[in-house]
């Protein structure tokens, strides 16, 4: 019994001394990658010009990224819990940059694509340990809730920060510049894992790769996003064949892939992972929360451009009071109530305020003032996403043995990725037919009529995205009852996922 006492004690150990410089370049990197996904959109115009993409292709700039960035998350968090998670970010760093010079520097259409599909690639592997690395440098509650509050800042408005960012460097530099910045990024997070990053390494998972799984993960995962995808494309739609196809073919797929990680001895997944009430209601939740909210840019961006004829900078720069609500109800809300309410007094009522502020877009016209509809709008939407984001975080790995944190990791970057694969294609379409359907009434003879049959499209989607948000909070109330040991840092006990169901965790 004392040796199990003693074995047990390493796992509390003294706080790293250099953990909060560790943060600064974690979340340099978490930036980096998240804010990647919506960088491209706004210089995308530009850089099908300059190559000359076709607009049937141009879609495959976005798609490239998002189907090898979603379809080796859980492979990327797997092995960084084999390499060790410093590793593993060092690499997805040095190829991360790699692929964005390659892309800043191409010449053609394929040269763009396959450099954004290696993003992608380095991308799945540096998501899952940047966050577990978080998970398991900070150990101390306080401090745990106040990294994962910046670190949840950082993944709910770096989508916004990289449409600022988009517009800037578009048209005060060149589309190139929208890739060739990682660089910059990518250099300064390697140089201080280097320096300040430090790892356990009895923390490793050294078993055998499951490879049967990892096909399966990878290919369930990618037919997935590329049905998600050709639904919302007009020329296929969602009672296509291909799209049909793709999702009958990922359901078998991830069928098989659940079959064969609940038989082999050392699995990709292990079934621990997501059986857990607490984090299996994160990812489902958290997943719904993006779904509607990376529609909403992708709206919101059109709607500033087209109808109300803002420029790329103006345009990035009208969602900053989203990413300040963002930061508030992250680091401010969630971060400092995070040790004494259960997280699902954090992550419920900010997926309701988020709907609230979702609820006041729906009020969206063609004449609409900034100031009236957009400005409470996005603000009480980041306040809300930036309150539920933290404790969402915090509770990916929830009681996780330490080396099943990266692939634990994985499942909440997994869970945003598809989400917002799954909203940006949904919502899409629900605009799109509600657009047609608003010229066949009135017609679109005039660009007035025009403009009022998107902004009809848009407010249909949001309606839509209002009440999946609600679901989202249902689920958390539901289905999350950790209390205020949500902010606890991953164990090392071997029984761990056994014996936590019978431990009363609602704080009282």
């Amino acid at each position: 019994m004392s040796n199990l006492s003693t074995s047990a004690k390493p796992v509390q150990l003294e706080p790293d001394p250099q953990r909060w410089k560790a943060l600064v370049f974690i979340a340099i990197a978490q930036l980096m990658v998240v804010l990647d996904a919506t960088v491209v959109n706004i210089a995308l115009p530009h850089a099908q010009h300059d190559l000359h993409i076709s607009d049937a292709n141009r879609q495959w700039v976005i798609t490239a990224y998002s189907l090898a960035f979603g379809g080796l998350l859980l492979f990327g968090g797997r092995v960084s819990d084999l390499w060790g998670r410093k590793r593993a970010f060092i690499v997805g760093l040095v190829g991360f940059a790699l692929a964005s010079a390659l892309g800043g520097a191409a010449v053609n259409e394929g040269m763009l694509l396959g450099a954004r599909a290696l993003q992608g690639v380095f991308g799945a592997l540096l998501a899952p340990a940047a966050l577990s690395l978080l998970a398991v440098t900070f150990t101390e509650a306080k401090e745990r809730a106040a990294a994962f509050g910046i670190f949840g800042a950082i993944a709910g408005a770096g989508g916004a920060v990289g449409l600022i960012l988009g517009g800037v460097l578009t048209q005060y530099a060149n589309w190139r510049w929208a890739l060739f910045v990682n660089i910059l990024f990518a250099i300064v997070a390697a140089a201080g894992a280097v320096l300040f990053i430090h790892e356990r390494e009895d923390g490793r998972n050294r078993d055998r790769l499951d490879i049967p799984g990892v096909l399966l993960a990878t290919t369930g995962l990618v037919a997935l996003v590329y049905g998600f995808t050709k639904a919302s494309t007009p020329g296929d739609g969602w009672g296509a064949p291909i799209t049909i196809g793709m999702f009958v073919a990922s359901a078998v797929l991830l069928a098989a892939f659940v079959l064969v990680e609940s038989k082999v001895k050392a699995p990709l997944l292990p079934l621990r992972v997501i059986a857990n009430r607490n984090r299996g209601g994160v990812y489902l939740s958290l997943g719904l929360a993006i779904i509607g909210m990376f529609g909403l840019f992708l709206f919101l961006t059109y709607y500033l451009q087209q109808v109300h004829g803002y420029t790329p900078t103006k345009t990035g720069l009208a969602f900053l009071p989203m990413i300040g609500g963002m930061i508030v109800g992250s680091t401010q809300i969630g971060a400092r109530l995070m040790t004494r309410v259960p997280a699902r007094l954090l992550m419920g009522p900010g997926f309701l305020v988020a709907a609230v502020g979702m609820l006041i877009l729906t009020q969206l016209k063609v004449d609409s003032s900034y100031a009236a509809v957009l400005l409470p709008g996005f603000l009480l939407l980041g306040l809300g996403m930036g309150t539920a984001f933290m404790p969402a975080m915090s509770l990916a790995t929830y009681k996780v043995q330490p080396r099943d944190a990266g692939v634990a990791s994985a499942m909440i970057n997994t869970s945003q990725q598809i989400g917002g694969s799954i909203g940006t294609a949904l919502l899409s379409t629900i605009a799109v037919n509600a657009t047609t359907s608003f010229a066949k009434t009135h017609g679109v003879g005039t660009p007035a009529l025009l403009a009022q049959a998107q902004v009809h499209g848009y407010v249909a989607a949001i309606w839509v995205a209002v009440g999946i948000l609600v679901v989202a909070a249902g689920l958390t109330f539901s289905l999350v009852n950790a209390g205020r040991d949500a902010v606890a840092p991953p164990t090392g006990g071997a029984g761990e996922e056994v014996g936590e169901a019978s431990i009363p965790v609602i704080a009282h």
